[in-house]
């Protein structure tokens, strides 16, 4: 059987993540275009990927006029640019996979739902946590029953107070504006993950949350606009210095600093914060997405659901427990501890990935998506997928319900 052909519109971490599943399976897939702005990027796919000059493009409307040259396309954009090529690929007959979340407005979503299905395309949105081993696991649990009737969820984000600082303060997903709300642009994989352990639709949402600490009324006396210059520096947790050139001296190149284009050094990454978004002050930023949100679910059936998403914790694992009628269950993305009320017994499972490459990202996810859609694509069988259209279109009208219900302080029904 032929390598699935697969095509690139934007090459930044997501883009290129998932292109490295070609590196580890050329008889699976082949990467044959590009589509990228930014130089460096474009020239490192176009040399890893050994991309004809004629399929490598700086703007994803030139590569989407061309006639269909690929059986699939990866679309990596920002989140307020996937409308456009998503729409404009499905037309084209592409097999696509569209990085979360799938639009920033609901109106969107819809659009490139009703593409996708005019066209009857395989197509998959990078859900990734329900591809893990864990989730897999933790679906067979449910699934057998051991546990009886789900009744109620806790389930938790450890966003991280340094990745909150490196993505949401100083970063692509700070500013409502020019990319998404925080529960959008990063725990829409939460709230997929819920509906799909559920297996029920959600009925109605609550929800509460705030930036409370990133912001000017915050910062330390004394501060300056940017780390490199700022006297009380060396006492702020939320130091770039420490973030960023604190890894770079330990040997890290990896993200979160690999976000600067270029070689990364101590010179390269000491000009970048001293010039760039990621050296500013985190309580002088023009961020406004949340810092921590809980949510209410209620779904079919009488179940329900709290999730809580915050940045003032370690960088972690999701910890859910999961209460049933017969028995409950606790998993962190690693194990899983199962307890018998009819035997009073507790049974772990560990789930561990070993995948320490780039595509054990998302606990083996990014690696779990990718099999899942160049099966589908190559065999026919949407079975692979485990998050169609229709039901992402689902759980993201649930993510902007709950978003309603925050701005609002009301109750939202579905």
């Amino acid at each position: 059987m032929k390598p699935v052909t697969l095509i690139i519109a934007g090459a930044g971490g997501r883009g290129r993540s998932y292109a490295t599943y070609a590196q580890k399976y050329p008889d699976e897939l082949q990467i044959v275009g590009v589509a990228e702005p930014v130089e460096y990027r474009r020239e490192q796919m176009r040399t890893t990927y050994n991309i004809p000059a004629k399929n490598v493009f700086t703007d994803w409307a030139d590569m989407a006029k061309k006639r269909k040259f690929a059986d699939a396309v990866v679309i990596g954009t920002q989140d307020a640019m996937h409308a456009g090529p998503a729409i404009a690929f499905a037309r084209k007959g592409y097999a696509i996979l569209l990085e979360k979340p799938m639009a920033p407005t609901a109106a969107d979503c819809k659009r490139i739902v009703k593409a996708a299905l005019a066209k009857n395309v395989i197509f998959a949105v990078c859900h990734v946590m329900r591809y893990t081993s864990y989730t897999q696991e933790l679906k067979k649990v449910l699934d057998s029953g051991v546990i009886g009737e789900i009744v109620s969820v806790q389930h938790l984000e450890q966003v991280g107070y340094w990745h909150q600082a490196h993505s949401f303060v100083r970063g692509k997903w700070r500013n409502t504006a020019e990319s998404s709300f925080m529960l959008l642009a990063k725990s829409c994989h939460d709230v997929d993950w819920l509906r799909y352990v559920m297996g029920v639709p959600c009925k109605s949402v609550s929800s509460f949350g705030s930036l409370k600490h990133f912001r000017k009324e915050c910062a330390p006396a004394g501060s300056a606009d940017r780390c490199l210059d700022c006297a009380v520096e060396p006492t702020c947790c939320y130091s770039a210095k420490k973030i960023y050139l604190g890894r770079v001296a330990k040997g890290n190149t990896g993200w979160p600093v690999c976000v600067i284009d270029g070689p990364i050094n101590m010179e390269t990454v000491t000009e970048a914060l001293r010039t760039g978004p990621y050296g500013r002050c985190v309580y002088k930023c023009d961020n406004d997405v949340v810092d921590h949100q809980v949510v209410n679910f209620e779904y079919d059936g009488g179940r329900s659901a709290v999730f809580t998403m915050t940045a003032f914790c370690p960088t972690g694992h999701r910890q859910t427990r999961i209460f049933g009628t017969r028995g409950s269950i606790t998993g962190n993305g690693e194990s899983i501890e199962v307890f018998d009320f009819l035997t009073d017994t507790t049974k772990h499972i560990d789930t561990k990935s070993s995948d320490a490459t780039i595509m054990g990202g998302h606990g083996g996810g990014d690696f779990g998506i990718m099999h899942a859609f160049v099966k589908a694509v190559s065999t026919g069988d949407r079975s692979y997928i485990l998050s169609g259209p229709a039901e992402s279109l689902e759980t993201h009208l649930t993510v902007f319900a709950a978003e309603k219900a925050r701005l609002t302080g009301k109750v939202v029904r579905l």
